[in-house]
């Protein structure tokens, strides 16, 4: 009976699928999430596009855009299962560049919605009418 586990010393000699290495260390919720950012060109691998079946190594070096937020991590260890969230970030090291500029770009965003309040009720028909013409606006 075989099993679909490795030990360390045949994952670290092998690598592990790009695809499965992003959704170990907990940068997407599923494995199918980081196949189509990695087929989007979202990730790069040692400053080079990749494709999901490409095998990470130790002390690589990836590139990962994830909505709003850039990550710039090396590669510090191998998973091909996903664990707990420490074990997660104990599988990459992110920059001190891209940490502070994570950060910069979140108090940006906190600093643009200072100020907005969400309405207490939903608008009525009158509201929803000038809000839809508002919206044509900017389609043209």
């Amino acid at each position: 009976m075989t099993s679909s586990t490795t030990s360390p010393a045949e994952t670290s000699a092998a690598g592990v699928r790009l695809d499965i290495w992003l959704w170990a260390a907990r940068f997407f919720k599923t494995r199918s999430l980081a196949k189509a950012a990695i087929a989007a060109g979202r990730i790069e691998v040692n400053g080079q596009r990749a494709k999901p079946s490409r095998a990470v190594h130790a002390n690589d070096q990836l590139l990962v855009h994830r909505g709003d937020e850039q990550f710039q991590v090396q590669v510090r260890g191998l998973a091909d299962q996903r664990g707990p969230a420490p074990v997660a970030q104990a599988l990459y090291e992110e920059s001190a560049q891209s940490r502070q500029r994570r950060e910069e770009q979140r108090a940006l965003r906190a600093a643009e919605r200072t100020g907005y309040r969400a309405p207490e009720t939903k608008p009525d028909k009158r509201a929803r009418r000038l809000i839809q013409a508002l919206g044509d606006i900017d389609a043209l």
